[in-house]
């Protein structure tokens, strides 16, 4: 059924294909004089946000004669269709019943590798969501609202990285989305090297209109509603004037992990002929809800840190509440550590697939008409977000906090619960008040207390672990244009923007209370159920840690049309903007006092201050030529100069072809450049076989684990730059039929990274004997890099080679890389004569390349595999992503089906495999896949392509009311599964799949309008 349900989509789809047509729309029934006075000048920002008046031929489906234009100073035709562009109308819209800014933005097929999902639950990133056109990652995507930037969100997506959220974007207000898809820095500055992403809210709304909608899985949670009022005043056209505010509310509950079954609620894939790499339940030294000791010497009777550092003088370990397993146990006959343990799979017990969301947000417009050519805007909003994550229990056992002594380590040799306990902590075994450890089953009258202390292996499953996230975004936005006379046009505007974030994080271990707790036996380990509130909160108190970011931003232009050419008027435009940008993202463990917290922060201020201009000159009729270029200083000292040109040529009317040619710059964000910021990321990190051939009898110590590194700001870091091109052809065989197809390629420069050079590291690193000579030698790899936390020795193999938990890594600006690909946008539009229309609508990127070529000279090609792995979520880079939207409507009567593709990756990272003569083999013989030895590397080396259909029904009562019902994910297609995937998102990727992991989701809802 499964290969039915893939090969009938699939065909869908490339019919689809086969016979494209143009993706862009007006609303239905809006003119293009209409669409002219609703947009005005009132939004123009850095640059103007326009619809425009078509040519005849270039009519795209009969829902209206417009085209719209992002990232042009000038209102009229001539810029029309230069630069390939995406939109996303209201109509699209509302037949997908797409109602998030995520959902709308993410869904163009151009979004690729390092895009952020809400699913992304885990790192910095953990409830945000954003995009990263052609996968440049997020910090090269600038995401506007009606052409002003937004403020970032306060956390760096892999500690460096900046970007929007998009779930903090207020959405029920937004009319279209413009996705512009080739270099735009000429325009709007820094980071616009893979694209831009414009929101266009609304202009004039009169009367009082809304929605509701619920739903819930298939499964019966992750349940959703979400409710919309907006209620406005006054006809612009009329009486110039009009006052609108609107409010949302938007919830979204759980998903667990253990209700989607498996493969994504286990790391054992043994069923599926792969390794199983769950320890929790084999290995009595993977920490479990319920403790497991072994006797061992104690050096500092005061300090539980202090156990033996050598072998156990017994191989024998002990449950301390045999009676308490509620998944069976299992017994360990053989190896260093023998005894019973109880059973657990920790995903499935504690992992959740979707955060518990809920978002509320309230804006206002004004438009008003000044007097005849002026008019003048002002806008404001406010929105709140807060997200719920759930995770795994803390372990007794951590590494000291990243940047402390190894000495606080809990892991390094251990921490014991001691012979004696007492009510001070201090001196137990001579104090008055002493007693035997009721924890400690080899605390008995007349022993030894240095020879009888517990080492513990423990999971803290009665403290509830995770994260409340809230983030409140302000924004303020102004403007007012104007005709001058004798042709000349200006526009001043500005935004002030401002999000507040904090994170409370919950079940972090505090290092001096659970010591405390350990010497005066306040936490009951046997029974962990009867501890107390008060001594959970001594062990884990709360952590919050508020951070916040800023924008400021005033702009104008000056517009003139200078004389008539034969093709149009001839247009210039300068302008200028002024940019103030603040960060403050504290560190939540400054002093160090939690094992595991986060110590990564970033801070800076910057102002930016640019000049622009454009010249379009349409030399003839069948020919436009656009000439832009901006110039931007920073504080910090460095400047870029941005220039692109784009050419138009229409020999007839049925077809056209455009380029364009652009330079532009990513500046590097307040992590990257400035010293007082710092960061530590970790990724998946399998051992080699020397390794694990050195460590036997302990398969906990040789299995997948989260390998970390740290950087630094690097303030002589320079900025990326680019160049870019692209080509392409736009067909209008027929009114109902229009289509394009574009080529682009983009060379990003100066790429700013940090430990370009790190499997060399770690290869060098695993390739000794001992922590010295490792240390050594990893250091030897450049400068910059040296060992920063090494694990505590195996305790079943104590003199082999320790764990490489986290190195120091520089900030460099490395070589460069290559995205390049072909997009297909199409459009059909068929009105037959009894009043039936059928409309089609397909989005389709191709990714040819997506190369970074080292330091070293090695290229490695990412394009149709898991890599670059070590950006943001790890998702990898799906060569074919697509989407394709029918739509039947007759009467008062509408169905529509929209099919999404991702096509098959192959589970290796060229940044994840050490080159052989300067050649990276991405031959499934390095797959990242766990293979059990002897097993067919090949079966498993693929993800498997993704297609699932979302189906919605809509019903128009009268013109008051519409009622609809969805079904997304219509086949209950699932998640292809992702072996090789973070262990944290077990077994499948969040940035892509995630519709197979929510399973068939149902919605039922009403629009209304009075």
């Amino acid at each position: 059924m499964g290969k039915l349900r893939l090969g009938i989509s699939t065909a869908a789809l490339l019919t689809a294909i086969a016979t494209p047509a143009y993706g862009q729309e007006a609303a239905p029934g809006q003119t293009a004089a209409s669409a002219e006075q609703d947009t005005s000048a009132l939004t123009q920002g850095e640059q103007d946000v326009q619809i425009k008046q078509a040519a005849p031929a270039a009519a795209p489906t009969g829902e209206g004669a417009t085209v719209i234009v992002t990232g042009t100073l000038f209102r009229d035709s001539n810029a029309s269709s230069i630069s390939p562009v995406t939109v996303v109308n209201s109509n699209v819209l509302q037949r997908a019943n797409i109602t998030t800014a995520q959902d709308a933005i993410r869904s163009v097929s151009a979004d690729s590798a390092g895009s952020i999902s809400t699913g992304f639950k885990n790192g910095f990133s953990a409830g945000g969501a954003a995009v990263s056109l052609r996968g440049l990652g997020v910090s090269s995507t600038v995401v506007l609202i009606d052409g002003l930037r937004n403020a970032n969100f306060p956390l760096n997506d892999d500690g460096h990285n900046a970007y929007v959220d998009l779930n903090s974007i207020p959405f029920s207000t937004i009319e279209r989305i413009e996705v512009l898809k080739d270099g735009a820095s000429s325009t709007y500055g820094a980071d616009a090297i893979g694209g831009v992403v414009n929101l266009i809210s609304k202009k004039n709304v009169q009367g009082i209109s809304g929605s509701v909608q619920g739903g819930t899985t298939e499964k019966a949670d992750g349940s959703h509603y979400r409710a919309t009022l907006t209620a406005g005043i006054g006809d612009y056209r009329e009486q110039g004037f009009n006052f609108y505010v609107n409010g949302e509310y938007t919830y979204d509950g759980y998903i667990t992990n253990n209700s989607r079954g498996y493969p994504f609620n286990t790391l054992d894939l043994s069923p599926s002929g792969l390794q199983d790499r769950n320890r929790n339940d084999d290995s009595l030294l993977a920490a479990n809800p319920q403790a497991v000791v072994t006797r061992v010497q104690q050096t500092d009777l005061n300090n539980p840190l202090a156990g033996q550092v050598g072998a156990p003088p017994t191989n024998q370990y002990r449950l301390l509440n045999p009676n308490a397993c509620p998944f069976g146990t299992f017994t360990v006959t053989s190896g260093a550590a023998q005894g019973t343990g109880c059973k657990h799979n920790l995903p499935d017990e504690y992992g959740i697939i979707q955060p518990r969301q809920g978002r509320y947000s309230t804006t206002a417009r004004l438009n008003v008409r000044l007097a005849e050519g002026w008019e003048a805007f002002a806008s404001g909003s406010y929105s709140h977000s807060e997200v719920d994550i759930r995770g795994t229990p803390s372990a007794i056992r951590q590494t000291q906090p990243f940047g402390g002594s190894a000495a606080l380590a809990s892991s390094s040799p251990g921490i014991v619960l001691p012979m004696y306990v007492c009510s001070a902590g201090v001196n137990c075994a001579n104090a008055a008040d002493r007693r035997l450890n009721p924890n400690n089953p080899y605390a008995v009258a007349g022993a030894d207390p240095t020879q009888s202390a517990a080492r513990i292996y423990y999971l803290f499953g009665d403290i509830p672990a995770g994260s409340h996230r809230y983030v409140d975004v302000f924004r303020a936005t102004g403007g007012i244009s104007g005709d001058l006379g004798n042709g000349f046009k200006f526009r001043l505007n500005g935004v002030y923007a401002r999000d507040n974030f904090a994170v409370t994080q919950r079940g972090f271990i505090n290092i001096q209370g659970l010591l405390n707790a350990v010497n005066t036996g306040a936490y009951n380990f046997v029974n962990p159920e009867q501890n107390t509130a008060a001594v959970r909160n001594q062990i884990s108190p709360e952590r919050t840690t508020p951070s916040y970011s800023t924008v400021a931003t005033i702009g104008g232009s000056l517009l003139k049309s200078l004389m008539e050419l034969p093709g149009g008027d001839l247009n210039v435009g300068a302008g200028f903007q002024i940019r103030r940008e603040t960060l403050m993202n504290r560190n939540q463990n400054a002093d160090l006092s939690y094992y595991a917290l986060n110590t990564s922060s970033a801070q800076g201020r910057q102002t930016v201050t640019a000049g622009f201009f454009e010249i379009d000159a349409p030399f003839a009729r069948s020919f436009d030529l656009n000439v832009s270029g901006r110039y931007d200083h920073y504080s910090q000292g460095y400047s870029h100069f941005s220039p692109k040109v784009g050419a138009k040529f229409t020999p007839v009317r049925e077809f056209s072809l455009r380029a364009t040619y652009s330079q532009g710059f990513r500046a590097p964000t307040f992590a990257e450049y400035n010293p007082a910021s710092s960061y530590s990321g970790f990724s998946s990190f399998t051992p080699p076989s020397n390794f694990i051939a050195a460590h036997p009898g302990n398969p906990a110590y040789t299995t997948t684990y989260n390998i970390g590194s740290g950087a630094q700001g690097n303030p002589d870091i320079l900025p990326e730059v680019s160049r870019s091109f692209t080509v392409g052809t736009i067909v209008n065989p027929a009114r109902w039929l229009n289509f394009t197809v574009d080529y682009y390629n983009i060379r990003k420069s100066n790429l700013i990274v940090s430990g370009p050079m790190r499997a060399e590291a770690i290869k060098a690193y695993y390739g000794q004997a001992t922590a010295t000579d490792a240390c050594a030698a990893l250091a030897k790899v450049g400068p910059g890099y040296k060992c920063n936390v090494i694990d505590a020795p195996d305790p079943v193999n104590p003199n082999a080679l320790p764990r490489l938990l986290v190195f120091d890594v520089p900030y460099v600006n490395a070589n460069y890389m290559v995205s390049s690909g072909i997009d297909m946008q199409a459009n059909a539009n068929f009105q037959f004569a009894n009043g039936v229309k059928f409309i089609s609508r397909v989005d389709v990127t191709r990714v040819l390349r997506l190369d970074l070529v080292t330091p070293a000279g090695v290229t490695q090609k990412y394009a149709g595999t898991l890599g670059p792995y070590e950006l943001s979520s790890g998702g990898g880079t799906p060569r074919i992503r697509g989407n394709w939207q029918n739509t039947v409507e007759f009467g008062n009567f509408s169905l529509t089906s929209t099919t999404y593709y991702v096509g098959r990756i192959k589970q290796v990272a060229a940044d994840r495999i050490e080159p052989v003569n300067g050649v990276i083999d991405l031959s499934c013989k390095n797959t990242l896949v766990p293979i059990t030895p002897g097993s067919d590397v090949s079966n498993q080396c693929f993800i498997r392509p993704f297609i699932y259909t979302d189906l919605n029904m809509g019903v128009r009562v009268n013109d008051q009311f519409r009622f609809f019902f969805s079904i997304q994910n219509l086949t209950n297609a699932r998640a292809p599964l992702a072996a090789a995937a973070y262990t944290s998102n077990p077994n499948y990727l969040s940035s892509w799949h995630y519709a197979g992991l929510v399973g068939r989701n149902f919605s039922a809802g009403a629009n209304f309008n009075f």
